[in-house]
């Protein structure tokens, strides 16, 4: 089934007050959470370049990948996976720049975690590289840091990949 949700975007101002965004006035408006799509295609793979065809049919098929959506216009996406069979670990979460700090990420994030509980599963990861500012974001949703890979000496040059975790 789909998660649909309905959202009313707001920041975070100054000294942590709730002030609005997009237009400047709050908005109303229904953001839709729904399974990846063969015609999704093309969008899902431009963004997210580590899936190949097998990956992105196996998206299909388990609905294990999402399309965030505003108004009728996708503005993101999320994949996750099972590690363990028993353990929901999102692989990726990305939303347009034109979207972002508008409470979409964590939106959907919610929205998934929510799923995620009503399914009996008891606990989430995710993973972010330490130099990404993504992580400022779950930590406020109770996100909380349980290890890292490094990466020196492989062939994959890159910093750190923090792993956090949330007891649902």
């Amino acid at each position: 089934s789909d998660l649909a949700l309905q959202v009313f975007r707001y920041g975070q101002g100054d000294r942590g007050r709730s002030v609005p965004c997009g237009t400047g006035a709050w908005e109303n408006r229904r953001m839709e959470i729904k399974p990846v799509r063969d015609d999704d295609k093309n969008y899902v793979m431009h963004i997210d370049t580590h899936i190949d065809e097998t990956g992105y049919k196996n998206l299909v098929y388990t609905k294990s990948g999402y399309v965030l959506w505003d108004n009728g216009q996708r503005i993101g996406i999320m994949t996750y996976c099972l590690l363990w069979d028993t353990l929901p670990f999102i692989n990726f979460l990305f939303v347009e720049e034109a979207y972002r700090s508008r409470g979409f990420a964590r939106a959907a994030m919610q929205a998934w975690e929510k799923e995620m509980k009503a399914q009996g599963y008891q606990m989430t990861l995710i993973s972010t590289r330490a130099d990404e500012s993504a992580q400022h974001l779950y930590r406020k949703l109770g996100y909380i840091d349980c290890g890292g890979l490094l990466f020196d000496g492989t062939p994959f040059p890159r910093p750190m990949e923090l792993f956090m975790r949330k007891i649902l």
